[in-house]
């Protein structure tokens, strides 16, 4: 498998999500990731998922979700022989990823300031909810704070419905990619510029991804309003129903709607004065979903979806998660990855690779998810610790 980042070691002090998620794809793309981890549970995420005996286990699905390729150490960056270890990680390392409420990691003396004298060249990437200056650089962020406070929600769901939150972390799933792009930039003329500090904030990585929304008020002064399954620019442009369920249509060109007029039927449509130009499309967009959904009553989903794509109509159903994943179009090109009988979990487990290929080939990791403190004697002994100190530095609860 590709492996673009062989050779860079990263070291994972997150929690959770958005930079469990920023790790994991740098894991895929063939850096070594040391997930350091407190003895006391390790990332919180191992408490969290679907099945609640995992969680007690420590091994919960979203943790599974977001960890394997990665190894585990349990080090008390509290304790003054848990500081030393760490500094020991440090200085063989090329990447540092946290994300600590901003000021956390210098009152532990671990900061970027701190660190640097252990390894000038070291990219430190510090993620939090708002960035690490501000007024709100201290309040405590989650995905749906940031959602919420980032105009987001304020356009999810339908005029009589919203504000909706988005039904995944989408945030903190920004945050990471954000952060994976941010550390790979870094990589790439830490050579001729050496260490760099990154500071990535949720609450701006959400926005910058809100471009056509936030520009219309920026550039042309309109807010954007919730609009639910209806596309802003375009009409018809959203979900519509069919005889068993809802099918999502794209006719933004002209051609593209005067193609889906033909095949529901209805060619009169493409010269009706209420719908004939994009403009008028618009203005009078419930009276033409009416009318493509009342053609569309006659027929199935899978029948109308065929026939708009044979026709050049951008469609497609719209599905639940398994029937996405059991759609023959990820079957072939291996999205996920199987771990049979993964330690802690005692079956196989199952999780999502990259959204992209590399010269044919999809980025993978090649071992499951760790147990909390997996790796810890292994990774010592690499550091130069004998098994004596391994001992003690368990003795005292250092590791």
């Amino acid at each position: 498998m590709p492996t673009p980042l062989a050779g860079i070691r990263v070291l994972d002090l997150t929690n959770v999500l958005a930079g469990p998620f920023c790790c994991h794809q740098l894991a895929h793309l063939g850096a070594e990731v040391i997930k350091v981890e407190t003895p006391a549970g390790g990332d919180l995420a191992r408490q969290l998922g679907a099945d609640a005996e995992l969680n007690r286990r420590g091994m919960g699905v979203s943790f599974l979700a977001q960890n394997a390729g990665k190894r585990s150490i349990t080090v008390d960056l509290k304790h003054p022989r848990g500081r030393e270890v760490f500094h020991r990680l440090v200085a063989g390392a090329q990447v540092l990823v946290e994300n600590f409420r901003p000021g956390v990691m210098d009152r532990l003396g671990l900061g970027h300031e701190a660190l640097r004298a252990h390894n000038p060249a070291l990219v430190y990437c510090a993620i939090s909810g708002f960035g690490q200056d501000g007024p709100l650089r201290d309040a405590p962020a989650y995905d749906q704070i940031v959602q919420g406070m980032s105009g987001m929600m304020s356009i999810t769901g339908a005029p009589e419905t919203a504000p909706y939150r988005v039904g995944y972390p989408v945030a903190d799933t920004i945050g990471g990619l954000t952060a994976a792009m941010a550390v790979c930039a870094a990589l790439a003329e830490r050579d001729r510029v050496g260490g760099r500090f990154i500071d990535v904030s949720m609450l701006e990585s959400a926005m910058a991804t809100m471009g056509w929304a936030v520009s219309n008020w920026l550039v042309a002064g309109r807010a954007p309003q919730p609009m639910g399954n209806d596309n802003v620019t375009a009409s018809p442009s959203g979900a519509f129903r069919t005889a068993d369920g809802l099918l999502n249509v794209a006719a933004n060109k002209q051609e593209q709607f005067e193609a889906l007029c033909d095949v529901i039927g209805r060619p009169a449509l493409a010269t009706d004065p209420r719908f004939a130009e994009r403009q008028a499309r618009l203005q009078h967009r419930q009276a033409l979903a009416a009318e493509i959904e009342g053609a569309l009553a006659a027929g199935s989903t899978e029948h109308w979806w065929h026939a708009l794509v044979a026709a050049g109509v951008p469609a497609g159903p719209v599905w639940t998660v398994p029937q996405a994943l059991a759609q023959p179009q990820l079957a072939g090109r291996d999205l996920s990855s199987r771990f049979e009988d993964v330690p802690g979990v005692g079956r196989e487990v199952r999780i999502l690779r990259t959204g992209f290929e590399l010269d044919g080939e999809r980025p993978a990791v090649s071992t499951p998810p760790p147990r909390l403190g997996e790796h810890t004697e292994a990774i010592l002994a690499e550091l130069g610790y004998s098994a004596a100190d391994v001992a003690a530095l368990r003795t005292e609860k250092a590791v």
